[in-house]
This record gives C-alpha cells, sequence and structure tokens, in this order.
C-alpha cells in the first residue's frame, strides 16, 4: 500500500511541477486533464477522494487506540512502535495525496482562467484597433 501511495504522490508532484512551468508538456497535461474532467470522471475522483479521507480517519483512529492501550499499559511494546508508524506514514502519504489532487484541480483551473482571460483580452485589442 505504501509504495502506491508513493508512485501517486510522485505523479501528482510531476503533474504540478508541469503545470507550473511553462513546457513542451504542460499543453498536453491540460488537455488530458480537460478530458478526465468530461463524464463521469469527476463522480469516480469525489468517490475515490471521499474513500481515501475515510480510510485516512481510520488510519488516525488506529494510531489513537495504539497511543492509548500505550498509556494504560505503561510499557511501550516495539509491534506497537512498528504499527504506529506504519500508520502515521500511510495516513500522512494519503493526506499528501488528497492536498495534491487538490492542487493539481486549482492549478488546472487558474490556468484555463488565465487562457480564456488573454484570448478576451486579445480579442477587445483586435476589435480596438479596428475601429
Amino acid at each position: 500500500m505504501i509504495s502506491i501511495l508513493f508512485s501517486v504522490v510522485f505523479a501528482e508532484m510531476a503533474t504540478i511541477t508541469t503545470l507550473v512551468f511553462n513546457n513542451p508538456l504542460r499543453k498536453v497535461v491540460i488537455i488530458g486533464l480537460d478530458q478526465l474532467k468530461r463524464g463521469r470522471a469527476p463522480l469516480v475522483a469525489k468517490t475515490v477522494a471521499v474513500t481515501l479521507f475515510i480510510v485516512f480517519g481510520a488510519l488516525l483512529y488506529s494510531v489513537m487506540q495504539i497511543q492509548k492501550r500505550v498509556m494504560e499499559s505503561g510499557i511501550v511494546n516495539s509491534t506497537d512502535e512498528v504499527l504506529v508508524a506504519e500508520r502515521l506514514l500511510e495516513a500522512s502519504l494519503m493526506g499528501f495525496s488528497l492536498f495534491l489532487a487538490t492542487m493539481t484541480d486549482r492549478l488546472h483551473y487558474y490556468i484555463k482562467e488565465i487562457h480564456q482571460l488573454r484570448k478576451m483580452l486579445k480579442r477587445s485589442k483586435q476589435d480596438h484597433e479596428k475601429e
């Protein structure tokens, strides 16, 4: 599970980097994101995000239960330490993945808005020059 989450985080970071800097892949990524936002894809994305958020909450609850057990017994068990570390790593990767997905969505939206505003400005300048 952790390797999959690392792959998702690195893919999202690459997408954000591509969107932030003006490069040849930026247009391809924007077209790809446009295609992803059509049809049923937004519903699927929201479903996956909610599922990740619920699993994120369950992992945090599991960590709290282990911490509670440790406080009650007063003895730190090495198995509990490993479990807490693994759960916290999974939870942090899930939270970071959700954050990066939100960032990607907002960057795509803002880039599309800027592109449309530049088109409108260019048209208005052309209309103004004709008059």
